[in-house]
């Protein structure tokens, strides 16, 4: 029987395999802490179905023309501020396309804001002031299911007309999880400290949002099978990738393929459209419209890989 004063959300319960946490040796605490750690994958496999739902619907709105806006607080509110600044350099999206919204603002993703996950106005409020509207997806992150910040500005996102999803790692309140579209609950269980979201919660969070923005960007066009090709280098190791991509793809020397790449102004998509169909950046271009920014139906399929021998 759990006793009378447990906390019913599984993040705030006391986890049995770290009860004698405060004398373990460094290397204990490691294989503690990996043995925890490993539950997580296991969690989130469990809750694919709702995750590939969101997936759909964060498709749908990216093909509108519309946007994903995480909110969060704490951990939460970093990692979705985290995911979408990721966005634009791994798939060349635009800026506004993935929004973090974290209680407290830009100073609580360096140091605590007291008091910002209980300010329900606040989150109300953020949904008025990014200009939230049908169309869009907002999709809520609270590790224990209960943030209030998170709760209100779900409520307001569906008055205006927004989709909405709420992602937890322990089960909300019945009538919040009817309130969504979309509820994705990862059970990760108690937490090596109890209550320390930033740990096993944490890292189940990062995963679904890569998840959720990776799904939807392979979606709507940005990769190539699974090259990285809508992406503008514009640093030494994007450069170096996109070369090396060209090479492979376009079978070009280094020189070639770098020259073929300063043509296309960095973009390494619309290099491979330029080579393959013999044309220049502005006829590349039209042809990706045509065909809603996909790759293979331009060009056809991607080389195949050669699996690596184990070493």
């Amino acid at each position: 029987m759990r006793p009378r004063f447990a906390d019913p959300r599984l993040t705030e319960q006391r986890n049995p395999a770290s009860v004698a946490l405060d004398t373990a040796t460094p290397l204990e605490l490691v294989h503690l802490l990996n043995r925890e750690d490993r539950r997580v994958a296991d969690a989130v496999a469990e809750a694919a179905e709702p995750i590939a739902r969101t997936i759909a619907r964060v498709e749908a709105a990216f093909r509108a023309g519309k946007r994903l806006l995480y909110v969060g607080a704490g951990t939460s509110g970093r990692l979705g501020v985290l995911d979408a600044a990721e966005c634009p350099p791994t798939f060349d999206s635009p800026p506004e396309q993935v929004v973090g919204i974290i209680a407290g603002g830009a100073a609580a993703l360096v140091r605590s804001v007291e008091g910002a996950e209980d300010d329900e106005a606040a989150g109300a409020s953020a949904m008025d002031a990014h200009g939230v509207g049908a169309g869009d997806v907002v999709l809520g992150i609270a590790a224990s299911g209960s943030t209030p910040y998170v709760h209100a500005a779900l409520a307001r996102a569906r008055a205006l007309g927004a989709a909405t999803a709420l992602l937890a790692m322990s089960d909300p309140p019945a009538a919040a999880a009817a309130a969504v579209d979309e509820c994705i609950v990862v059970r990760t269980g108690p937490e090596v400290v109890t209550g320390s979201t930033r740990m096993k919660a944490g890292t189940a969070t990062k995963l679904v949002l890569n998840a959720i923005t990776t799904g939807a960007m392979v979606r709507v066009g940005k990769t190539w099978g699974n090259l990285m090709v809508d992406v503008q280098a514009w640093n030494a190791k994007l450069v170096d990738r996109g070369t090396r991509i060209l090479m492979e793809t376009c079978g070009l020397e280094r020189e070639a393929a770098a020259a073929l790449l300063a043509r296309a102004g960095g973009r390494v998509k619309l290099a491979i459209v330029m080579q393959h169909r013999g044309t220049d950046a502005d006829g590349a271009r039209a042809l990706l419209a045509e065909h809603g920014g996909r790759l293979r139906p331009v060009v056809g399929d991607p080389p195949g890989v050669t699996p690596t021998e184990p070493a």
